[in-house]
């Protein structure tokens, strides 16, 4: 199958969405196997259901934020304990992504050298401060909406639309490295991202209504393009890191727009 395919049988069989779910979810939870070095079935082959992987991730972080206020937390303290059970049942795999290309692209002076910091396993200045800003942001932003339900939805939709995003950059950019998380987890095919853009947009329009579910994706894909252009400039293309810095701009960029409107 080459890696723009889309001659797979739509929409398939409940068996095959059921292991594109296992696949994604051991790439991108904690609540599922990992796929082993031998798997034979790289990740992208699973990008239709990414945004799934989100809806259940935003329900289990709303659901923690909704217990916190009940128990009579403020909704500050009740906004971080939801993130932190968000990223405790991913085990930070996209903050690490974000601090990572932070400090390859910010510190790096040459393509070579980005791509060594990024692989470096210390975390410098840019990350800590990318890492830092995105984490106060998502905060605030929970705190600033408050209402469980509010919150709830934010989170879904930021969750489900983020990952969205993800399969978008990995069809439009070539890979920085010829080794690596961004090889093995191939090429999607276009249908099958544009059949995860369309479960996004369907779990944000029951959440938040159409009009802010539209702006809101609009606005992440903004985003998600915007880190996507300048890893084009800087590397060449994108890594594992860096889809990992394009789900943290696009949920950030969500979230921030739901607060606006």
């Amino acid at each position: 199958m080459s890696d723009t395919d889309t001659s797979r049988p739509w929409p398939g069989s409940s068996r095959e969405w059921g292991d594109d779910l296992r696949l994604a979810a051991g790439f991108l939870t904690r609540l599922a196997p990992p796929p082993g070095d031998g798997a034979t079935r790289p990740l992208a082959e699973a990008a239709r259901v990414f945004p799934l992987i989100g809806l259940g991730l935003g329900l289990g972080a709303g659901l923690v934020y909704g217990l916190a206020m009940v128990l009579g937390l403020p909704p500050a303290l009740a906004a971080v304990a939801a993130l932190a059970a968000l990223i405790a049942t991913t085990g930070a795999l996209h903050e690490d992504g974000l601090a990572d290309s932070a400090d390859g692209l910010g510190g790096g002076a040459t393509r070579s050298a980005k791509l060594a910091i990024m692989r470096d396993h210390y975390i410098g200045a840019y990350g800590v401060i990318a890492l830092t800003l995105g984490l106060i942001g998502r905060v605030a932003a929970l705190a600033a909406l408050a209402e469980p339900g509010l919150v709830l939805a934010a989170l879904v939709t930021a969750a489900a639309g983020s990952r969205a995003a993800i399969p978008v950059v990995m069809l439009l950019l070539p890979r920085a490295r010829s080794d690596g998380l961004g090889v093995r987890a191939g090429t999607p095919g276009q249908r099958d991202v544009a059949v995860g853009v369309g479960l996004a947009l369907v779990i944000a329009v029951p959440a938040i209504g159409f009009t802010a579910a539209l702006a809101a994706l609009i606005v992440a894909a903004c985003a998600a393009l915007a880190v996507a252009s300048l890893a084009r400039r800087q590397i060449g293309g994108y890594t594992g890191d860096i889809l990992g810095a394009v789900q943290q701009a696009a949920e950030i960029a969500i979230l921030f727009t739901l607060v606006a409107l």
